[in-house]
């Protein structure tokens, strides 16, 4: 299968399973379910991981669509990889946080809300990074998306960096 699609389709894991654990989660919260909550951290925990393969994919079809894109489209798809690349750490850090919302209570019970609360606002954070992530790729091969050029111009870096 070409990374260009597996990118595409993997980005939805990442996405929409982060955004069903925002909603686990805070039903689990209203809920004051600890058995729910384990659950919603566990989606998000999954989801988050996600993030590599959707980042690695998209460096792999990176050539492949410049090469299809128009020029405008070439410059967004650079913003687009430049914010990705820049911001993948947030859900790092909610894949680690979820992880440890999950395990620590077992060891440091008072660690359970706030460690579960951090981890729904690190998804809350993660969700605003990748809408902005994704405003730049879906303009990549949508032009009637489009209203305008795309911000400053980020220099063509993974041209020369050798990605495939």
């Amino acid at each position: 299968m070409k990374p260009e699609y597996l990118h595409a389709i993997s980005n939805h894991v990442l996405v929409i399973g982060v955004g069903l654990g925002i909603f686990a989660l805070i039903l689990a919260l209203l809920l004051k379910s600890r058995q729910a909550q384990i659950v919603a951290l566990a989606v998000m925990l999954v989801s988050s991981a996600a993030a590599y393969p959707v980042l690695f994919l998209g460096q792999q079809a990176y050539k492949t669509v410049r090469g299809i894109a128009d020029e405008p489209g070439q410059q967004w798809l650079d913003v687009h990889m430049e914010r990705a690349e820049s911001t993948i750490y947030i859900y790092y850090a909610l894949m680690l946080v979820a992880g440890a919302a999950l395990a620590a209570p077992k060891w440091k019970p008072k660690s359970a809300m706030p460690l579960t609360l951090a981890t729904l606002v690190l998804a809350a954070a993660s969700m605003g990074v990748g809408g902005w992530i994704s405003y730049a790729g879906g303009q990549v091969r949508h032009p009637e998306f489009r209203d305008g050029p795309p911000p400053a111009a980020v220099e063509a870096r993974h041209q020369q960096s050798g990605h495939p």
